[in-house]
């Protein structure tokens, strides 16, 4: 993630949120009190949308979710917090985002429109991740969204206690679908103990640490590229060699994060027959989240074993 160029575009979002908050009506809110069976869906603001997925798995029918990240076509570090959003924002029951500064533009929104009544699920705040968590992508840890789940459900049964159990029983039936999931990482890892790959960025790492795989880009090449700095000539040499020196047996690229850098990483693994493995920040269109990572899974998998390449799901 480039950290450097968030803030840029919290100051953005801030711009407009002025002119949105001058059109809301001073928040949405609508508490358990005053719902009733036939009471409009809760009003969801996810700031990913593999998030945003997650709380329409649990909340069903009872819930209206915008995701405001959904594009994964588009570098996600390049959002920029319109009108539109402060606004969304603004009028939210529930807002689910990532935290470790991810997306600290829905942070500020937040404050400058604050209701007491608004319920927020922070999934660093969940997992009692400290600030300096170096590798925010929370999502591709499979312990992530179970805890999130959990955190959602009780917050719309907060929010709307006359379909509590409801969102209960979605609760269990997502948790248990996401063991098709963890059972493939458990059996890639006792498969394919300690596989070397090159990474682009930290991205997937996460899963790949509870794959058993061996990710052999040094970490400060990773971060620098997150970052959006330029790696130091040690790593770069590092990295290279790892293509050059066939010493991996995939190379997972980030399609949404891409700069001259990264290109020329992925040319030399096409150059040197490393199989190549496209990892995304923002759930493709016609994925769960859960089907997403396994998708993922069964990418790197075909990598790994057949030398296939999976650069698009």
């Amino acid at each position: 993630m480039n950290l450097a160029r968030t803030s840029a575009l919290v100051a953005s979002g801030l711009a407009v949120l002025t002119v949105a908050l001058a059109g809301c009506s001073g928040g949405g809110g609508t508490t358990a009190e005053t719902k009733t069976s036939a009471a409009p869906p809760i009003q969801v603001v996810a700031a990913e949308n593999e998030y945003g997925d997650v709380v329409e798995q649990i909340g069903g029918d009872h819930v209206s979710v915008t995701s405001i990240m959904s594009d994964p076509n588009t570098d996600p570090h390049s959002f920029e917090a319109s009108a539109t959003v402060a606004q969304q924002v603004a009028q939210a029951q529930l807002i689910v985002q990532n935290g470790l500064g991810y997306d600290d533009f829905m942070t500020d929104l937040e404050q400058a429109s604050p209701n007491d009544a608004r319920k927020l699920v922070v999934a660093q705040d969940v997992l009692g991740l400290p600030d300096s968590t170096e590798n925010p992508h929370l999502w591709y840890d499979p312990k992530t969204m179970p805890a999130v789940a959990a955190a959602i459900a009780k917050d719309l049964s907060a929010l709307d206690p006359a379909d509590a159990s409801t969102f209960s029983q979605n609760l269990t039936t997502f948790t248990a679908s996401l063991s098709s999931w963890t059972d493939a990482l458990s059996a890639f890892a006792k498969a394919h103990p300690s596989t070397p790959v090159a990474v682009t960025e930290p991205v997937a790492d996460d899963m790949l640490q509870a794959a058993g795989v061996d990710v052999k880009t040094p970490w400060n090449l990773q971060a620098a590229i997150m970052n959006d700095t330029d790696p130091s000539a040690q790593d770069t040499a590092t990295q290279e060699a790892l293509f050059t020196g066939k010493q991996v047996k995939a190379f997972l690229y980030n399609q949404q994060v891409t700069d001259d850098t990264t290109d020329k990483y992925l040319q030399l693994a096409k150059d040197n027959g490393i199989p190549v493995v496209g990892v995304y920040e923002t759930m493709p269109q016609g994925y769960r989240y859960q089907d997403w990572m396994t998708a993922e899974l069964k990418a790197l998998e075909a990598a790994v074993t057949q030398g296939t390449s999976t650069e698009h799901l």
